[in-house]
């Protein structure tokens, strides 16, 4: 969704790439001032510090439609797969427009057309290009538009492409995106990994709305975020699994995983649905663990709206993969574990789809506002379950901090690498309870509420929740969260 943040960077982008003489535009872009009304191409980058290739400019996404057809491995010693695939983009301009670019990698575009007319590819005005570097993390398919396109305007691009599937890495070397399994696919994105299964502005700050149509051997099943569009429809030997996410969504929190699931299906508050899927492998101590904290998703559901608002979204639920990645994602409505879910990682992913899926962070570097806050849900899960106080909990993790002189990182900028390490989510979680600490009970979970409620659907960054908490507090809190939040020493105990 556009906001101001989005914008200011987006312009941001775009007057670097002119400074650099148009450097990662495709000449099939044409000029930036191309004719009456000075036409540009979108910007190819949406300016993210840590991910300068990812997203693009120039336009918002409105609905994905997403039509797979994938065979998994034939033998669970090469775990390769096979992808056709076709999508279907909505979307509106956000400038005058002559082209625009799509992120895609590993995937060979076969054919494009722009609100059903077929884009020749070639390296002209009105034809398509696709590049990709790994090198320098770029993968960009560039489309040109004739007739151009006015700021205000929709269109709809659909993209004919596929290609072999494997085991894609970020750039610490981690699984992510579609990820082949022996069975199927684990399909989880963040950061930047939903380009390696479907053209996509992968920027959090663009959410959009999806269609999935996932096409699977029979007696395989496909799970996606939302709710299913009708029942499996079978033919000659394949399944077409159908699900629909209404509720705008970051395209890192997609999901399309494949594999041989049994499917549940649940009720929590309000009839909200929950549907669980959990892989047939997974067994013994390992299901008996995660029956039981899936059994808990409906109760957690409901504390969690009585301390921060309404369940954000249409559905709930899980996917329980059995592959061997060591991993947990909170992919909206439907966060995917790896071998087990465990009440502790539930309650996380849950407190995620209020923090993190809804409130998304503006930048990759804002990520402690969502892993500082989905490990304080778990703090404030156990003190509500009587496992541990919140109070001891901080203590120990302040603990943790001090012997592993955890301290030094500004986890308001801890870079590329460094998202998803400790400090990000355990000084995160030990500064929201300090300010809890500071501000009190009352201004802390009615600030929360307001930072959920102002930016629902959205984005948003650290300033902006520090400008939240100030005034939900009627305090300035400057000093506290530079002392919290960036500052290299051990801060001042509450």
């Amino acid at each position: 969704m556009t906001n101001l943040t989005r914008t200011r960077r987006i312009a941001a982008a775009a007057v670097a790439l002119i400074a650099a003489g148009g450097a990662g535009i495709n000449a099939a872009q044409g000029s930036p001032h191309d004719g009456p009304g000075h036409y540009a191409p979108g910007a190819a980058g949406s300016g993210d510090p840590y991910f300068p290739s990812a997203g693009n400019g120039g336009y918002d996404v409105l609905h994905y439609d997403l039509d797979l057809h994938y065979a998994p491995p034939r033998h669970p010693s090469v775990l390769a797969g096979k992808l056709t695939a076709e999508a279907t983009i909505t979307l509106r301009a956000t400038q005058d427009l002559d082209a625009l670019n799509f992120d895609l990698r590993g995937l060979a575009v076969t054919g494009v057309d722009v609100d059903g007319k077929d884009v020749n590819r070639g390296a002209g005005p009105a034809e398509w290009t696709q590049v990709q570097d790994d090198a320098s993390r770029t993968w960009e398919l560039t489309v040109g538009l004739r007739p151009k396109l006015k700021e205000g305007q929709e269109a709809t691009v659909t993209i004919d492409y596929g290609g072999a599937t494997g085991r894609p890495e970020d750039t610490t070397g981690a699984l992510y995106g579609w990820v082949t399994t022996a069975d199927g696919a684990m399909v989880v994105n963040e950061p930047d990994g939903a380009p390696t299964w479907f053209p996509v502005n992968d920027d959090p700050e663009d959410k959009a709305t999806y269609s999935f149509h996932i096409t699977v051997p029979e007696g395989k099943t496909a799970v996606a975020n939302g709710l299913p569009d009708g029942r499996p429809r079978i033919s000659g030997g394949w399944t077409t699994w159908s699900w629909e996410a209404a509720d705008p969504m970051a395209s890192y929190l997609a999901t399309a995983s494949v594999g041989d699931f049994t499917l549940s299906y649940g009720k929590g508050p309000h009839g909200l649905p929950i549907i669980n899927a959990v892989d047939r492998d997974v067994t013994g101590p390992d299901l008996e663990t995660t029956n039981a904290a899936l059994a808990l998703q409906p109760q957690m559901i409901t504390f969690l709206s009585d301390l921060f608002g309404r369940y954000p979204f249409e559905a709930f639920g899980a996917i329980v993969d059995d592959d061997s990645v060591d991993y947990a994602l909170e992919t909206q409505t439907r966060p995917v574990y790896s071998g087990v879910a465990e009440e502790g990682t539930v309650v996380h992913e849950l407190g995620h789809q209020w923090f993190g899926n809804s409130v998304s962070p503006a930048d990759w570097k804002d990520i402690w506002l969502n892993e500082g806050w989905a490990t304080y849900i778990e703090w404030l899960w156990a003190g509500h379950t009587g496992k541990a106080t919140v109070a001891q909990q901080f203590a120990d993790t302040v603990a943790e901090l001090d012997s592993g002189n955890l301290w030094s990182m500004d986890i308001t900028d801890p870079g590329r690498d460094n998202l998803f390490s400790g400090p990000v989510y355990l000084r995160g979680a030990a500064a929201l309870h300090a300010l809890r600490a500071k501000v009190g009970d009352e201004a802390f979970f009615a600030g929360a509420r307001e930072w959920l409620e102002h930016h629902a659907n959205s984005s948003a960054t650290t300033e902006d929740f520090e400008k939240v908490m100030e005034d939900a507090s009627g305090r300035q809190l400057g000093a506290f969260f530079n002392d919290w939040l960036r500052e290299g020493d051990r801060p001042a105990m509450p």
